[in-house]
């Protein structure tokens, strides 16, 4: 099938890569000129594992322009995968869909024949129905579900392993707005997964919330264990890795997103969570527990910032990564930057570093925060190191013998618990966030 793929960003050109790899043949639009350029030389416009493996091994199934036009006479289908900001009140702004979809009109009104319109972006329920099915319409001169098909299916992915979860989904979402739209769509999915996964075909208003509410209830998971283990760092001999896991048994939670370190962040759970808190609010529907979630989240800094100040006196701490999880350089709502701001902001000196996403991070981070060069240099000129992402290369440098040779004892706070205890209580003061044997036992707790 003839595919284009409007917008060639971060999950823009690993779709049009996918979709190529089983032999469509996909043209690929942006505005933005080198990313046109590089993959009409064959180059990944965008950093994703795998990427450049897929388009290299599937370049003459793809070709990029910016003629949005030329894309829709020359396909069947498009995919609109453009960002959707977030607003001032949480929202989410549709206006580059409808500025791609006014720019795609004059092909729409030439072309013959059916051609179906797939909104893959992430949009506020009541979007697809609503102001983009009426630009659609205007734009194209047709009228949706009858001369031209129109759907609603969001990506489930995660920065880092976008085409693997694009390969193997747990299920595939199709908001469609007529039989046909939706079974040319379930075709290509077909011929895409490799994994048959459950497709759910409903309509728009379904899909919108589904895409949401299914982010919405991740955070709220991550939220739950991170909240475990606050309480568990105040009870002596408790470990919230024990705990999370008996959890996770329980076939009516699961094991997956049960696992407590910092806050969440990235481009979709945090605008997601206050998008479905937004929504509640502006339809009169009650959301505390979307709003709640985002509030335990935002405390996991201030946990932390406690943390610090009652173990480091001299105010130098190194923060270990930047990204807002290991596997991408993505810093968006990144929790160590967030954190190494509002340390320099409290007066201490803050050095940070990360294997992939300095560069990122250099856009956001306080001017006043030092940049190291490797993991050693972060461990030197630091009293207290946080392990907030990780990375194996930390693991991997930080060992026993590395801080035995630096004289001083340091303190690291080890969010994610990825250092042994039994191997490094000696050489350091090791601190296993959500572990009860890292903090003083509340006296107080007799009182209860």
């Amino acid at each position: 099938m003839r595919i284009s793929v409007v917008g060639l960003g971060k999950l823009g050109s690993p779709l049009l890569a996918v979709l190529a790899s089983k032999e469509h043949q996909v043209i690929g639009v942006d505005l933005n000129l080198e990313f046109v350029n590089k993959l009409n030389s064959g180059l990944a416009p965008v950093q994703e594992p795998h990427l450049q493996e897929l388009l290299t091994a599937h370049r003459s199934n793809i070709s990029a322009t910016q003629d949005y036009a030329e894309a829709i006479l020359h396909t069947e289908v498009s995919f609109v995968i453009v960002p959707t900001p977030s607003e001032k009140d949480g929202l989410f702004s549709n206006r580059y869909i409808l500025q791609a979809i006014e720019q795609m009109g004059a092909g729409f009104r030439e072309k013959k024949g059916y051609h179906l319109v797939v909104i893959t972006s992430t949009v506020t329920p009541g979007s697809t129905g609503g102001e983009i099915k009426n630009a659609l319409e205007i734009a194209s001169q047709k009228k949706v579900g009858i001369d031209i098909g129109l759907c609603y299916s969001p990506e489930f992915i995660a920065l880092g392993t976008v085409i693997r979860n694009m390969l193997y989904p747990d299920m595939v979402l199709i908001g469609e707005s007529d039989e046909q739209s939706g079974d040319i769509l379930e075709e290509i999915y077909l011929s895409v997964c490799e994994n048959n996964p459950p497709i759910r075909r409903m309509n728009w208003m379904n899909a919108e919330i589904a895409k949401i509410a299914i982010n919405t209830f991740i955070t709220t998971k991550i939220s739950f264990a991170n909240m475990l283990s606050d309480i568990c760092q105040r009870l002596q001999g408790a470990d919230v890795d024990i705990v999370t896991e008996a959890l996770g048994l329980d076939t009516r939670i699961g094991s997956k997103y049960i696992k407590a370190a910092v806050g969440f962040g990235g481009p979709c759970f945090p605008r997601d969570n206050l998008a479905l808190a937004a929504l509640g609010n502006k339809i009169g529907a009650h959301t505390s527990l979307a709003s709640a979630t985002q509030q335990t989240n935002q405390y996991q800094n201030d946990r932390l910032l406690d943390l610090i100040k009652t173990y480091d006196k001299s105010k130098k701490v190194g923060i270990l990564g930047l990204s807002y999880k290991p596997g991408t350089y993505v810093t968006e709502e990144s929790q160590g930057i967030h954190l190494a701001n509002h340390l320099v902001e409290q007066g201490f000196a803050v050095s940070v570093y990360d294997p992939v996403a300095l560069s990122e991070a250099k856009k956001t981070l306080n001017k006043e925060v030092h940049i190291a060069s490797s993991v050693l240099e972060c461990l030197e000129v630091s009293t207290t190191l946080i392990i907030m992402i990780p990375w194996p290369e930390f693991t991997q440098t930080i060992t026993p013998t590395i801080l035995q040779s630096l004289g001083s004892k340091k303190v690291i706070v080890d969010c994610w618990r990825v250092l042994s205890k039994a191997a490094f209580m000696e050489v350091c003061d090791l601190i296993h966030l959500g572990c009860g044997n890292s903090c003083t036992f509340q006296d107080s707790l007799t009182t209860l």
